[in-house]
């Protein structure tokens, strides 16, 4: 079982920056394919970037929404996951959430992650 903790929301302006952690338990970090969703009011909660498993090796990928502003990394000797998050958009207002899943699939569905945290709020302003 692991447990996720983010950090790193708050307020921001747009085109500003923000840089989000998540913080995972456990000794087996490595093995879980990771990624970050958002919700923003009266909407579903969607996929925003992805980074698979490995010790050396990863492959990253990202929503069409985020990509070229958004970057996800992650640190298996600090069993933390980023999300580096650049050009804040206030379309990009949210609750965001990590995840984590040792399965397989599209990767990219809530459906898809078997532990979630508790989101942290990022909000931009015009």
């Amino acid at each position: 079982q692991v447990q996720l903790v983010e950090s790193g929301g708050g307020l921001v302006q747009a085109g500003g920056s923000l840089r989000l952690s998540c913080a995972a338990s456990g000794r087996t970090f490595n093995r879980y394919n990771m990624a970050w969703f958002r919700q923003a009011p009266g909407k579903e909660r969607e996929f925003v970037a992805g980074i698979t498993m490995g010790v050396n090796t990863y492959y990253s990928y990202y929503s069409d929404s985020v990509k070229g502003r958004f970057t996800i990394s992650r640190d298996n000797a600090k069993n933390t996951v980023y999300l580096q998050m650049n050009s804040l958009k206030p379309e990009d207002t949210a609750v965001y959430y990590c995840a984590a899943t040792l399965g397989l699939g599209t990767l990219r569905e809530p459906d898809d992650y078997d532990h979630w945290g508790q989101g942290t709020q990022v909000t931009v302003s015009s």
